[in-house]
């Protein structure tokens, strides 16, 4: 009986650690935030998949707007190109952990930048999505949509791996580029 207890005990205590381990994840980011630490930044963030999300998501946005009558004579391909070229580029100057830390200590970022603007986030939502899934939906003054935030388990430790971010924070990010 008691080697049952145990087990249980062990179990319980293995069950608990595993679903408090993104929660204590998001605290780190927080912390890391809050701290200006673009080191812990970079451990806790896939920032090659988080640019590459971000980038589809901008010309997603850009691209699939209702597009004003155009003459037969231009290109949509070229400019489909360019337009991903160009957010290609200011995503990967702009979108670093060292940027990031550097924007969150307050220092100046570019004009009308997301960042400085919406400072004020807050958990809204957080939960499992799978067994190596998390979603996280965060709340930031001035926008009616949430930023949207998805951490998978690699290896041993939780990663922000997308960020989805509201039409709003797009548009400025494409009046940007």
């Amino acid at each position: 009986m008691r080697a049952i207890q145990a087990i249980f005990a062990t179990m319980l205590s293995i069950g608990g650690s595993y679903a408090a381990y993104p929660y204590v994840t998001l605290y780190q980011l927080d912390q890391a935030m809050r701290g200006s630490d673009a080191a812990a930044l970079g451990r806790l963030v896939d920032w090659v998949s988080v640019r590459e999300g971000i980038k589809e998501d901008i010309c997603d946005y850009v691209l699939d707007e209702p597009a004003a009558p155009r003459p037969s004579t231009e290109l949509p391909p070229f400019g489909a190109s360019f337009v991903r070229g160009i957010t290609a580029n200011a995503v990967e100057q702009n979108i670093t952990a060292e940027s990031i830390a550097f924007m969150a200590s307050g220092g100046e970022s570019s004009p009308g930048s997301a960042l400085s603007r919406h400072a004020d986030v807050h958990v809204s939502w957080a939960f499992f999505d799978g067994p190596t899934a998390f979603s996280v939906n965060l709340t930031a003054a001035g926008t009616a949509e949430p930023i949207r935030v998805h951490l998978e388990l690699m290896g041993t430790r939780w990663q922000v791996r997308r960020v989805w971010l509201p039409p709003n924070m797009l548009e400025q990010a494409n009046s940007g580029t």
